[in-house]
């Protein structure tokens, strides 16, 4: 059975072994380091000791004469003072003439082999076995007045009195390295836990695959998002934040720079600014782009860590309102349909009911005449189902706010132009004529007709709507075409004619806006059948007198 271990016991285990192997090692290197030393300087102690027992005056009297009393007593007082385990004098033959140690080798050979050098006038430190065992000596040579050898001076070690100071020094070593040892034990335990706390309690395998999850959710997101640390560098960018702005830099390289390097400097990323308070929806401008942005700040423990700065560009948001307000009207249209449809069915019923047959008859006829002949003039001169679904959905609007719509007989479109799709051209014609309608409602006094005249060429499709009323006021005329300009006064306006002017222009077409007599306006747009390159600028608007 496998037992599954966490990862702060493992970090845990982990460093206590290493801790302990490490401190073995430095134990071992150390111990053998300071019994090198420790034989070091007791081999420069004992060769000072002999040195200096060689050069007392006294004794080289008594050695030259062999007088083992004398040397006795002389070196007896020394040995006491001394901390080596023994002193012991020779002659020049090798033989004791004194021993601290073991008085019954006196007139016995010094035992050792290390006598040739000192007998030849030098120093020497060895580790030898002697009477007393296995010990580290010095030996010295004693000179008489000629300069002669006459004797041997050896300060001797024993090697278990070594081992007694190395063992003792040890234990130290030992003591303090159990010490560090249990340091080392809370301070693994302390720091295992504080990762343990830092991770949230969760292993390296699922940390790192909730970052591969973070970063795959950050990409997902359609928004921009760049999260800035708390010195305002750039911590994490999202593909979609640098297709926005432009950037054709890899996240990797924008980490760690300087958020006023990746967007211009503006109000909105004001050091004060971004401190007072989060905000929401804010209309910027970020290099060039118009955006809608929010900034959130990163609290920990109520610590500030940083921001998180989403955006998303406000001509795709204009967009969406766009398509949205278009589908409304779509479903408008239907329910007109089906309102006109159940008021036809419920007057047709009533006829029925009070057995009027005849007259029900002639109703029939009369309805089914009117809504066939647009029905057949449409379906007859469009080739786009939908669009003629929409022409007989704008028709029928049109004539339950009591105003009539006109198509001209001259009305016809075989094929669609390339550069614009069915819906695309559906949006333009709708917009085109839900404009005139509520124009015309607008108008005090007598209404008059709306006239629709769509036709398309080898050339080109040219779509003009002219209606009769209450104009374009004169400080609108620029602006008709812009995100939010209408004359109405309340509503969901003012993104139709934007629409429709960004249609145009995809397509390569132009708009023309003249005023129509006696008032009113007409629209004029001119689409190619065949695609080309959008021309800079496409909307003419001459003096005019529509709504927007």
């Amino acid at each position: 059975m496998c037992i599954k271990v966490s990862f702060h016991i493992k970090l845990f285990i982990s460093l206590i072994l290493f801790f302990s192997l490490l401190l073995l090692l430095i134990g071992i290197y150390y111990y053998y380091d300071l019994d090198k030393q420790l034989y070091a300087e007791l081999g420069a102690r004992a060769q000072v000791q002999s040195r200096e027992i060689a050069m007392i005056p006294t004794l080289i009297d008594a050695v030259e004469i062999k007088d083992t009393d004398a040397i006795a007593a002389l070196v007896g007082k020394l040995a006491k003072r001394s901390d080596a385990s023994y002193i012991v004098i020779g002659d020049e033959h090798g033989m004791h003439l004194y021993h601290s140690g073991y008085p019954g080798s006196i007139g016995k050979s010094m035992i050792g082999g290390d006598n040739t050098e000192v007998l030849q006038g030098k120093d020497s430190i060895s580790v030898r076995r002697g009477g007393l065992g296995i010990s580290l000596r010095s030996k010295a040579p004693i000179f008489d007045g000629q300069h002669h050898i006459i004797g041997i001076v050896s300060i001797g070690y024993l090697k278990t009195r070594i081992d007694v100071l190395s063992t003792g020094k040890l234990i130290n070593i030992l003591v303090m390295a159990l010490m560090l040892l249990v340091a080392l034990f809370v301070f693994s335990w302390w720091f295992a836990n504080t990762m343990k706390k830092q991770m949230f309690s969760l292993e390296p395998r699922e940390i790192g695959l909730l970052v591969r999850q973070q970063k795959a959710l950050l990409e997902s997101i359609f928004e921009g998002v760049i999260a800035i640390d708390k010195e305002y560098r750039v911590a994490e960018i999202n593909q979609a934040a640098k297709s926005i702005l432009s950037l054709h830099a890899s996240s990797r390289e924008l980490r760690g720079q300087r958020l006023s390097s990746v967007i211009k400097p503006i109000p909105f990323l004001q050091e004060k600014t971004m401190l007072a308070s989060d905000t929401h929806d804010e209309i910027c401008l970020f290099n060039q782009v118009t955006v809608i942005a929010s900034r959130v700040r990163i609290l920990l423990e109520d610590k500030l860590q940083g921001w998180v700065i989403s955006f998303r560009d406000q001509h795709e948001i204009n967009s969406l309102n766009v398509q949205l307000s278009q589908v409304k009207r779509y479903a408008d249209n239907l329910r007109i349909l089906r309102h006109e449809q159940l008021n036809w069915t419920a007057a047709l019923a009533g006829l029925l009911h009070m057995k009027r047959y005849d007259e029900a008859i002639r109703y029939i006829e009369a309805q089914s005449e009117s809504a066939q002949e647009i029905l057949d003039f449409v379906s007859a001169r469009f080739c786009s189902p939908a669009l003629c679904g929409l022409l007989l959905g704008k028709y029928a609007g049109a004539r339950e706010k009591n105003v009539e719509l006109l198509f001209d007989p001259a009305c016809g479109l075989a094929q669609l132009p390339s550069g614009l799709r069915e819906t695309e051209l559906m949006s333009i014609i709708g917009n085109l004529l839900d404009n005139a309608v509520e124009a015309t409602l607008l108008r005090k006094g007598e209404r008059y007709p709306i006239e629709a005249y769509i036709v398309g060429s080898a050339r080109d499709v040219v779509i003009e709507i002219a209606d009769q009323g209450i104009g374009i006021p004169q400080g609108m005329r620029e602006r008709i075409f812009d995100v939010g300009i209408t004359t109405k006064p309340s509503g969901d306006h003012g993104l139709g004619l934007h629409l429709v002017a960004n249609y145009v222009n995809h397509c390569g077409g132009t708009i023309e806006v003249s005023a129509n007599q006696p008032y009113g306006t007409v629209f004029s747009i001119f689409i190619p059948m065949e695609s080309r390159a959008m021309l800079p600028d496409l909307i003419n608007p001459d003096e005019s007198d529509d709504t927007a």
